[in-house]
């Protein structure tokens, strides 16, 4: 089983199966509940009828298009193929692939069509993955009409980025949120983080990124043990963190804060969920979101 499917209405399965054989992909007969099913499988999805059909059967489906699968509609002459779902998320690069059997792919998005790259793209074709996912609407608009300036910050390294910046980081699925006392050492946080990981049986390489509020930008403890354990550390203002969902009660109200480990992990996090809420390790606390 693969991460791609090629659905068609039964009088177009032939054709089917050899588009799913040159893709290394699975084939299946259209049903009417089959979206339902591969949506949650399946990572791509090229669809072998009307487009008006698969954007009726997928419309109720769609959550986040960082989380949809992508969607490519080929035509049943075979001419054309269409992304209407996850262009910059890997329907683009699906419909680029079906050139090599002769169907042409017609992509839509603002960036490509011009011929640049976007947020997404570079991301992907590195290997990385964009922490702060809002800042690409505005990023992509700028790539449209001039060259945007691409810092790489060699690890270990701090960054403190405004809305219209993209944080590109290693691949990774959790996002950890950390808070310290006033003066914390190295080796508390370390071992906070590490006690917190191993309660879930998560490693440090599947962390996407840390983060804490600005407030801790001189917490020299807390920026050092990011750096010992190969981190990416992300510093959130204020508002970014008030912006989350309230879960549990934090001393950080006193600052003027909502909380700080829980609302920074959820912050950064994929899919704004909270795998462990806020413990108490000592001076520290931790929360993992993905």
């Amino acid at each position: 089983m693969t991460d791609t499917v090629v659905i068609a209405l039964p009088y177009f399965f032939l054709d089917a199966e050899r588009i799913a054989a040159a893709l290394g992909a699975d084939a299946v007969k259209y049903t009417p509940g089959v979206f339902s099913v591969v949506f949650g499988e399946k990572k791509r999805i090229i669809a072998l009828m009307s487009m008006g059909i698969v954007v009726r059967k997928i419309a109720p489906l769609l959550k986040d298009k960082w989380t949809d699968p992508a969607v490519v509609v080929v035509s049943p002459d075979l001419r054309y193929a269409i992304p209407v779902l996850g262009g910059h998320h890997g329907a683009n690069e699906l419909a680029k692939e079906l050139l090599a059997i002769g169907i042409q792919p017609v992509i839509t998005t603002a960036t490509e069509s011009a011929g640049r790259d976007s947020v997404e793209a570079i991301a992907q074709r590195n290997g990385l993955q964009i922490v702060n996912r809002d800042s690409t609407r505005q990023v992509n608009a700028a790539l449209l009409v001039a060259d945007v300036p691409v810092h790489a910050v060699q690890s270990p390294g701090i960054v403190i980025a405004g809305p219209g910046v993209s944080v590109l980081v290693k691949s990774g699925e959790y996002s950890i949120g950390v808070g310290c006392r006033k003066g914390v050492k190295k080796e508390e946080v370390i071992d906070a983080i590490q006690q917190a990981l191993s309660s879930l049986g998560i490693t440090g390489h599947e962390v996407l990124v840390y983060a804490t509020t600005v407030k801790k930008l001189n917490e020299s403890g807390l920026t050092d043990a990011i750096k010992a354990l190969s981190g990416n550390l992300i510093f959130l203002d204020d508002d970014t963190i008030n912006a989350q969902s309230k879960k549990s009660p934090s001393q950080a109200t006193r600052l003027g804060l909502l909380g700080v480990a829980e609302p920074c992990a959820l912050a950064v996090s994929k899919r704004k969920e909270l795998v462990m809420e806020k413990n108490v390790y000592g001076r520290v606390t931790v929360a993992i979101a993905h």
